[in-house]
């Protein structure tokens, strides 16, 4: 039934980014990574609610120790989140940095912990926290996000944990430490700090390195952390997570970059392709359809290219260019690719456009969503509905297609920069304070 399943979606989504399971597992039953089963955002199998608020359709909340924006993963019956905190329990908040106009977080002067803990799905409750690493942090960071902005990846054996400068770790999923991998200390632009997730397919965990020291871009084996290969790049700092995307003769891997987006082939690091056309501080991961990467970035600038698979070389200004578009393009949120509709906000505004992938026009341009103000999540679809959750602590549920309809603008006492996830019949949404468990039944 595994194996059926596998194809099944590989029949719905040839080119997506599957995550090897073992054949008895079904992806998409689970959130096993930052933008879900398929990468693009969507949970196939989910019926999340509709409507909710601090009174209605609440399963459970609980609070999360420390802080962090990434995205809690799902495995079954257990939730995966990652955190740092002050490792003598102090606000975890410093002063911003003097003449840096109130965006930075000075460098700390005293230890943090960094930890992976482990939730149970039905009550919230914490089933363990494994403190991987306690030591100052070398640099500050932007004032939103922290040192637990990279989320984790889980294929329901091994538990991949990035802390970026302070390791990489691969992890049981018990909590039990299995290795660990030190690749330096990155000097971030503005030192706006870190926040790439790694990308797991197989036996291949896909680290990238840009800061504004040597850049490159590593790959280690899940099962002990060794260095498979490593291949040098020339780029400024950027966030944008890894893309792996698995075609009829080659697995690539693209990453999404201020000077190009880059193509690497997954089994030994040799560059496939490179395109130019992104603006500078890329942060959006791209998505990808059965023959077609969509990658975008938004910071002095907008770009979207939509780019064909299967090409090699220079891509720049070629016919390997489907279509772009440059206005509405997001500065932190990472696209959301729903069937044939392309979903992605306007810098951090909750301003949405919604672009036919095939002809590369739009349903719906830059329309603000009233009622949500501001976001640093990423929308995700399920069950015919787009979430996007406001920094204000606001969601928005549109009906999926191509005529904007809002069904519900959800209010919650919290504020939420993490991107959602959806399994089964819940909506897990991280805030800065609690983990929210919201379900219909």
């Amino acid at each position: 039934m595994g194996n059926l399943s596998n194809f099944l979606i590989r029949a719905l989504v040839p080119a997506c980014a599957i995550l090897h399971t073992s054949a008895a597992e079904d992806p998409t039953e689970h959130w096993p990574r930052w933008r879900g089963p398929l990468a693009n955002g969507v949970a196939p199998k989910a019926s999340p609610p509709t409507e909710w608020s601090e009174t209605k359709n609440v399963r459970w909340k609980v609070p999360v120790p420390g802080f962090g924006t990434s995205t809690p993963i799902l495995w079954k019956d257990q939730i995966f989140l990652v955190t740092s905190q002050p490792a003598d329990g102090s606000d975890r908040a410093a002063a911003p940095v003097a003449g840096g106009r109130g965006q930075v977080i000075e460098k700390p002067t005293k230890p943090y912990k960094f930890q992976a803990l482990a939730l149970d799905r039905a009550t919230g409750k914490t089933l363990w926290t494994r403190t991987v690493a306690e030591e100052v942090p070398h640099e500050g960071h932007h004032k939103d996000h922290g040192f637990a902005s990279s989320s984790p990846v889980t294929d329901g054996t091994s538990l991949i944990v990035s802390f970026g400068s302070r390791g990489i770790y691969g992890l049981d999923l018990a909590g039990e430490v299995k290795w660990e991998k030190r690749l330096g200390q990155m000097a971030t632009r503005n030192n706006f700090g870190e926040g790439a997730s790694p990308a797991v397919h197989g036996d291949v965990v896909v680290i990238p390195w840009d800061h504004e020291g040597d850049d490159f871009v590593v790959a280690l084996n899940k099962r002990d952390g060794k260095e498979l290969w490593r291949q040098t790049r020339d780029e400024p700092t950027s966030w944008a997570t890894p893309l792996v995307v698995e075609r009829p003769g080659r697995t690539e891997v693209i990453i999404s970059s201020t000077g190009r987006i880059r193509s690497y082939e997954l089994s030994t690091g040799r560059q496939l392709w490179e395109c130019g056309g992104m603006t500078v501080n890329v942060i959006p991961t791209p998505v990808v359809d059965d023959a077609t990467v969509y990658a975008m970035s938004g910071f002095k600038g907008h770009a979207l290219l939509a780019i064909r698979l299967g090409r090699e070389g220079d891509l720049t200004g070629t016919d390997a260019i489907r279509w772009k578009h440059d206005k509405s393009t997001p500065y932190v949120p990472s696209p959301l690719l729903y069937e044939q509709g392309l979903y992605f906000l306007s810098q951090n505004n909750a301003t949405l456009s919604r672009f036919d992938t095939k002809e590369g026009q739009p349903d719906y341009e830059a329309e603000r969503l009233t009622g949500v103000f501001g976001a640093y999540a990423s929308p995700i679809g399920a069950e015919g509905r787009v979430y996007v959750a406001g920094r204000d602590g606001n969601t928005a549920v549109l009906k999926h297609g191509p005529k904007l309809e809002v069904l519900a603008i959800n209010r919650l006492d919290d504020n939420f920069d993490a991107s959602p996830a959806a399994v089964g019949k819940d909506l897990f949404l991280r805030g800065h304070r609690h983990l929210y468990c919201l379900s219909a039944n």
